[in-house]
């Protein structure tokens, strides 16, 4: 489980005081931890690891937006801060997959799901959440299903 990844990789932080990563993790644990407490309130269970992933590429995200703040402030010491978390938590999300695969796995749910036009763009996107989560960025993704779909 991705969890007791994460958890072992603190415990391997702290024996090789690796302050930078060990920081990150711990971030990360707590993102977790929240997370599991809003979906308890909602009477829902702990997070699956599907669900990790996106809270993972979530914090990526906020990251990559922070580096070019602090680059067009001139604040290169916070960017490459920045930058060190995204290498940390990128460990644990799975390989992304190249522009050709995305095209490819677009198509494939297209046929599979018989989608015909724009209005069929909703099926298409869950369907590539349920099964490639974690594995491309669905904000790209969805610009390819629309065209896919209208072209």
């Amino acid at each position: 489980m991705l969890r007791d990844d994460i958890n072992n990789a603190v415990k391997e932080a702290m024996k090789a005081r690796d302050e930078r990563r060990l920081s990150t993790l711990r971030m990360v644990n707590s993102t977790i931890k929240n997370a599991d407490i809003e979906a308890r309130g909602q009477g829902k269970p702990p997070l699956a690891d599907g669900d990790l992933l996106g809270l993972l590429q979530k914090m990526i995200k906020q990251r990559q937006e922070s580096v070019e703040l602090y680059e067009k402030g001139g604040r290169e010491e916070l960017a490459a801060q920045e930058r060190a978390e995204i290498a940390v938590i990128s460990a644990y999300l799975p390989k992304q997959m190249s522009d050709d695969d995305v095209k490819a796995a677009v198509a494939a749910i297209i046929a599979e799901t018989g989608a015909s036009g724009i209005k069929d763009m909703g099926k298409v996107i869950g369907e590539l959440k349920a099964k490639y989560a974690g594995q491309m960025d669905f904000g790209k993704a969805s610009g390819v299903v629309k065209a896919a779909l209208t072209g």
